[in-house]
């Protein structure tokens, strides 16, 4: 049996203030070729995974907290116990509105990396409303900054 302990996975910072763990698919112990699964805590206040998009299909659940999410045009909030389906394409957000970190897991197939990690290290994330599509009207602001250090 192999497994994936949270506990014991170091994960890594990103400079949109989340903390993202694998548990399927990347360094994780677990190797599955339809689906990568991890755990995302995004900072009080506006931590983020910010406006991108990918080939693959995702899910985002939220465990904890309250969230806006944006998917293409829609801007609606989300709390503990809803999920958001993503389609395969679609420029999407999530942030997280409250006070206290916010807890979620992502679920997305088939595996493999999404572009939107090392371009959110590099300080490379294309820009909403410039290089891409803009983010429904009132959204929070995507984070575009580059890693400090």
């Amino acid at each position: 049996m192999i497994l994936s302990d949270l506990n014991t996975i170091e994960g890594r910072r990103y400079p949109a203030r989340r903390w993202t763990q694998q548990l399927v698919g990347g360094a994780a112990a677990i190797q599955a070729k339809n689906f990568a699964l991890g755990f995302v805590t995004l900072e009080p206040n506006g931590g983020q995974v910010p406006w991108h998009n990918q080939e693959q299909e995702e899910v985002y659940f939220v465990i904890e907290g309250t969230a806006e999410m944006c998917l293409g045009t829609e801007r609606q909030t989300l709390t503990s116990g809803q999920a958001a389906y993503i389609p395969c394409g679609v420029f999407h957000q999530i942030s997280n509105m409250g006070s206290m970190p916010l807890k979620m897991i992502y679920c997305y197939g088939p595996a493999g990396d999404v572009a939107h990690w090392q371009q959110e290290l590099a300080g490379t994330l294309p820009k909403a409303g410039v290089e891409v599509p803009a983010l429904p009207a009132g959204a929070y602001p995507q984070c575009t900054e580059k890693p400090v250090g």
